[in-house]
């Protein structure tokens, strides 16, 4: 019987690192289309915050009418305080580009998720436990793996408050 051989492409391997989660961010941003879901507990300045990866948000964002973008971020304040660039580009596409904070009652147990993740809309994912650690698993294409974090996802993403504090004043 023949098994086919496994490109890199074919399901989770382990991402370590600054630099590899960075590359491997980037190239997730490039392969979506359309559709982005990031789950962050912090947004330090390293992370989503490269040209290269505004250039890619910016693509996606304009990418057409299907475009959407949503970012559940644990503490905006923090992010608007350090001036983050995906808040500025947040302001200026606030229709596809939506922040929410997270629910106090995040989980049962009233622990919040200290876990990150990102995904795209081609079955791909980065996941880090531990967001403060430069390690998690990554795939370019794993729809199996990605289910379980996009039913999450979705599940905070609906009891979660809008980031009205970090809406533009338009003063």
């Amino acid at each position: 019987m023949n098994t086919p051989s496994l490109t890199p492409d074919d399901g989770a391997r382990a991402v370590t690192g600054l630099d590899a989660i960075a590359a491997m961010r980037l190239e997730l941003l490039t392969a979506t289309r359309f559709k982005l879901h990031i789950h962050l507990p912090t947004l330090p300045a390293s992370v989503l915050s490269s040209e290269a990866e505004l250039a890619e948000l910016r693509r996606i964002a304009i990418s057409g009418r299907g475009a959407e973008i949503r970012v559940l971020l644990g503490n905006p304040s923090a992010a608007l305080r350090t001036g983050h660039r995906l808040i500025d580009l947040a302001q200026r596409l606030p229709s596809v580009l939506q922040i929410r904070s997270p629910a106090h009652d995040e989980d049962e147990n009233g622990i919040k998720n200290a876990s990150s993740w990102l995904l795209n809309d081609a079955s791909g994912y980065l996941f880090q436990p531990d967001a403060d650690r430069w390690e998690g698993r990554a795939a370019l294409r794993d729809g199996p793996g990605q289910a379980p974090l996009l039913l999450q996802f979705e599940q905070i993403w609906e009891r979660a408050a809008p980031a009205s504090q970090l809406q533009a004043l338009g003063l």
